[in-house]
């Protein structure tokens, strides 16, 4: 039953970010979440950039929480992470923290409420193109000769290039010495 539901979970995460790249953020990170705001038959992209308080990772149901200071007045916004809603989200800066939600933000105004940089280097997106993974899982694992084969036959491997067998060959020498 929950092997059922979890790839019916996978199939729908797997559904709702196909052309969407979501990528690897934290709570201290500031993002920049552009929504898709429909007004009457219109619609138009609205920015919400704001810190990172908070993330829920619960599968398809999985949240994360910004807050920024808007008038000198607070504002957070919970966002689901799968929603159709949300058009592109980027880490604009990657802050160094120890606690997993920074509910006590709520509360620091002014210097007391900053978080120090960190640079975390280039992190791999956690949910990117599906078409890009799909390429990746192409590429053959085994050096194995295509040739025409008879059934019960076993695939040859390719031969090694005269470079790598001198140098084999070299290195076995210098074994036995």
């Amino acid at each position: 039953m929950t092997n059922l539901l979890e790839t019916f979970e996978k199939n729908q995460i797997e559904r709702l970010t196909l052309k969407k790249r979501i990528p690897t953020f934290r709570p201290g990170d500031t993002l920049k979440v552009t929504v898709k705001i429909t007004e009457g038959d219109k619609s138009r992209l609205q920015a919400f950039e704001g810190m990172c308080i908070a993330r829920k990772n619960n599968s398809v149901n999985s949240t994360f929480t910004v807050r920024k200071i808007s008038h000198g007045e607070g504002v957070e916004r919970v966002f689901p992470l799968f929603s159709p809603i949300i058009e592109k989200i980027e880490v604009i800066r990657k802050g160094d923290v120890r606690r997993a939600k920074l509910y006590y933000l709520r509360d620091r105004t002014g210097k007391r409420a900053r978080i120090a940089d960190r640079d975390r280097g280039d992190e791999v997106d956690q949910y990117d193109f599906v078409e890009q993974t799909l390429q990746e899982e192409v590429q053959p694992t085994e050096n194995i000769q295509e040739t025409e084969s008879k059934p019960g036959d076993e695939p040859q491997p390719v031969e090694k290039p005269k470079a790598e067998k001198n140098q084999e060959a070299e290195n076995n020498s210098d074994e036995k010495k």
